[in-house]
């Protein structure tokens, strides 16, 4: 597309194994599996890292991973949870506008306190939030199917109670493990940064939850392979 960022490489971060799988058969990868931390070409723009599910696996695969003086930038690709009342769908693709720490705070009588509440923000601005660049957002955009806020969380909603707190303190439509402490390492290195996610499953009472994992690395391949080709 004329508006994809061309210059440089791009680092995808998956985090689980069988997310790092579907990166590997939408760029057409003999490998079936990565090392994870370890930087793999997928073709002349992209490379792959395996970081391991969670932020800190996230923040140290790529950090581990990533060449300032080689790569353009970072995104986090792979599955989400679909929030409450974001309208989002089993399947869907999504395309991050920013990416939100969730749950780094204090839980006081009165409520949660963020870290930047605290004077402890962790983002250039003193935000616990990275809104993505405008470019990079144009260019993921049209692979997807919504726009909105991930929220990155250590404690997945597996209760009502929990998804609703999400939303009321992110306002973001989905949630997964990774994607806000990948865009913490690009952005201190001056890099740019990107989410992208399919929804594998709803939130809320874990009882009643409806998942298709199957289905969402299907999707989350068909697209990657797309963008591949751009």
């Amino acid at each position: 597309m004329s508006n994809a960022p061309t210059s440089g490489v791009w680092l995808l971060a998956a985090a689980a194994p069988r997310e790092a799988e579907a990166v590997l058969r939408a760029f057409g990868a003999q490998a079936q599996s990565v090392d994870p931390w370890a930087c793999v070409q997928l073709s002349d723009r992209f490379h792959l890292v395996q970081t391991g599910v969670g932020k800190a696996n996230a923040s140290g695969g790529v950090a581990r991973a990533v060449d300032p003086d080689r790569h353009t930038g970072v995104i986090s690709v792979g599955i989400a949870g679909a929030l409450p009342m974001g309208g989002l769908k089993i399947g869907d693709a999504i395309c991050a506008t920013s990416s939100v720490f969730s749950d780094e705070g204090v839980g006081t009588p009165s409520g949660f306190v963020p870290c930047s509440d605290l004077g402890f923000g962790y983002f250039e601005d003193g935000s616990m939030r990275i809104e993505h660049p405008k470019e990079v957002v144009d260019w993921l955009s049209p692979y997807c199917d919504h726009q909105s806020a991930i929220a990155c969380v250590s404690w997945c909603s597996g209760e009502d109670g929990c998804a609703a707190g999400v939303v009321d303190r992110t306002g973001a439509h989905a949630e997964a493990m990774e994607g806000a402490a990948c865009a913490l390492v690009a952005q201190r290195l001056g890099l740019l940064t990107g989410e992208l996610r399919v929804i594998s499953n709803t939130t809320g009472n874990r009882d009643a939850q409806v998942w298709d994992l199957d289905g969402a690395l299907d999707r989350l391949q068909k697209v990657l392979g797309r963008i591949a080709g751009c």
